[in-house]
């Protein structure tokens, strides 16, 4: 056991991560010539056209230091904060982390939201100034910045280049001398935590775990403790470039089991497996659970496609723990259902990766986040809303309260201003203003989480010209003025097209949407009015004109009572046909309430 070593890897979005796992995956040697490709632990398809981690990674390298043969087990983690659920689930399977600072670009929002993430586990901390090979480099400061950051000697920032291969071997000798051996007793009952699994068609569920104490052998009896049911071991591996089988994995290691389990909800990550003969008496203690931020319908484009759609969720789950779904239904949609994501970035994702890996198109309605209402007749009694449509009637309200968040926004002094009117405009409080360097700001806002849902991060780096890093926490739920603003589109309400806003913006933005639906709804055979309402007050009105017949053209000349006749007809028949039409409404038209600004 002293001779293994468990550590992740954690950055900002961008500053090389991925790179340096593949030059330490080439110096141990975990790879051949063959096998090597860049972002190698970057496995999914829409990792490598995006360039970014999505999912965190696990991996098994042999290396020997000083004579002596050690085994390192390297998470790959994502850098985006709304991947930052995969990123603490990582470090509760570590005993030490490569903090990975970019010499160009210093320390970046997320560099400090993980950092303080693995302060919380106990962690060691090796601090790796990387890319310093570029032209633009600037070491001496960005140490300097460390150094104030985590209180280390310049002497421990590792300078190295994933690039070139610099600094590697340091970084592998820091690795082994600072970071300590996993902890724990081989002889106890088996315990091993379940940080990931994975759903493979062929062999059921595939769980990736660490063993705290005790071991695990081929063919054993284990049990889950969160379901308490029993399973054998039919296969268990390490997890090299290729699944490795072992007869036994023991304490401190870290591994794959499958079971043959086939449903999904049965295996939770954060449980603990345990002997089915001689149990463990306590779970290890996992990570805290999810909490989402945006919450948004899917629907199948077909409705007859539902149970599909749940399947593929469930599997989906499995590899993606910070999804959340129940079930849900729209007049407008059929049934779906009501999901949690920690971004609008991972909603995206979800959607693409259900897309790919699934085949199932989806339908989603415009996200929006969780709110408190309380009633006059029950005034202590909170009313969770994740959907608009389950405002309870107004005149009956006393508040509504709405999720506040402390947003961290690092960025350069020349676009100080720029930044804050951003924020102001989005309703934000400023509540420190820090400057780093004379040319680094931290600003520290207090904002609506609603605020930032949509198109904030896109929004702030233009602003800033790409050089706003951003990170948010929540800081619980405040009373806000929020109406519910319904769209009518031929006097019928589109429940999937409601939203809660500030009372303040609400008939700027009751307005944009009539004006983006009028472009996105096609023609019909009748007049379609598209109507902006809070209650029963319409705020705006925008038509889409009917298609028209010319029926007058036969006419040639005579008495205009002829003509008359003819488009009294029409009208009729147009009347008639508004009352029984009904009008599809295309998927982006959904997607574009979201993009109001543009």
């Amino acid at each position: 056991m002293k001779h293994i070593r468990n550590f992740c890897i954690i950055a900002h979005i961008d500053h090389g991560k991925s790179t340096l796992a593949d030059r330490l995956l080439d110096f141990t040697g975990a790879v051949t010539e063959r096998e090597k490709q860049n972002q190698l632990l970057d496995s999914m398809d829409l990792e490598r056209e995006r360039g970014i981690t999505i999912k965190s990674h696990a991996i098994q390298m042999e290396y020997t230091h000083k004579g002596q043969d050690y085994i390192l087990n390297l998470i790959d983690t994502p850098g985006h904060v709304d991947f930052s659920y995969e990123v603490s689930r990582s470090i509760a399977a570590c005993e030490g982390a490569l903090l990975i600072v970019d010499a160009a670009q210093s320390i970046q929002a997320q560099t400090i939201s993980n950092l303080y993430l693995a302060l919380e586990n106990d962690l060691e901390i090796i601090p790796v100034l990387n890319k310093v090979d570029l032209p633009s480099a600037n070491p001496e400061e960005v140490t300097d910045d460390i150094v104030e950051l985590l209180g280390c000697e310049p002497e421990e920032v590792i300078p190295a280049s994933a690039k070139t291969g610099l600094g590697i071997e340091a970084i592998l000798s820091a690795i082994i001398e600072t970071i300590p051996p996993p902890k724990g007793d081989p002889e106890a009952p088996l315990q091993a935590l379940v940080f990931d699994s994975v759903y493979n068609s062929f062999r059921g569920v595939e769980t990736y775990f660490k063993i705290v104490n005790g071991s695990i052998k081929k063919n054993q009896q284990v049990k889950f403790i969160a379901t308490g049911k029993t399973y054998g071991a039919d296969e268990v591996g390490t997890l090299n470039l290729t699944q490795t089988p072992k007869q036994e994995i023991k304490t401190g290691d870290v591994g794959y089991l499958i079971t043959g389990i086939k449903d999904a909800r049965e295996v939770k990550v954060g449980d603990t497996i345990t002997d089915a003969k001689f149990p463990t008496t306590e779970a290890v203690e996992g990570f805290e659970d999810v909490k989402p931020m945006v919450f948004a319908g899917l629907y199948p484009v077909d409705t007859e496609e539902y149970e599909e759609l749940r399947a593929s969720m469930e599997k989906l789950q499995l590899n993606d723990a910070s999804l959340v779904f129940q079930a849900e239904s729209s007049a407008a949609l059929g049934f779906g259902f009501r999901c949690g994501f920690l971004g609008m970035l991972h909603l995206e994702i979800i959607q693409e990766r259900l897309e790919r890996e699934f085949n199932m198109t989806v339908i989603t309605t415009v996200p929006n986040v969780s709110y408190h209402a309380f009633t006059r007749k029950n005034p202590d009694t909170i009313v969770t809303l994740n959907n608009p449509s389950d405002l309870p009637d107004p005149s009956g309200l006393e508040r509504i309260e709405e999720p506040y968040i402390k947003a961290s926004i690092i960025t350069k002094s020349d676009f100080v201003g720029n930044v804050m009117s951003l924020c102001i405009e989005k309703r934000g409080q400023i509540t420190s203003q820090n400057y780093l360097t004379p040319e680094r700001v931290e600003l520290t806002f207090d904002m609506p989480l609603a605020e930032i849902v949509f198109d904030f991060y896109d929004r702030l780096k233009t602003v800033s010209k790409g050089y706003a890093s951003f990170d948010y926490s929540p800081i619980g739920m405040r009373v806000s003025k929020l109406v519910r603003v319904d769209v009518l589109l031929n006097g019928q309400t589109v429940d999937a097209l409601s939203a809660l806003i500030h009372i303040d913006n609400s008939v700027a933005i009751g307005r944009k949407m009539c004006a983006k639906l009028k472009e996105l709804i096609p023609r019909q055979q009748f007049d379609i009015p598209i109507q902006a309402a809070i209650g029963a007050k319409i705020i705006s009105r925008e038509t889409v004109k009917a298609v028209r017949k010319d029926v007058t053209a036969k006419c040639y000349g005579g008495d205009i009572s002829r003509k008359r006749k003819l488009l009294e007809n029409q009208k009729k028949g147009k009347k008639r046909m508004r009352q029984v039409g009904s009008v599809e409404i295309p998927q982006e038209a959904f997607m574009a309430v979201l993009k109001l600004n543009d």
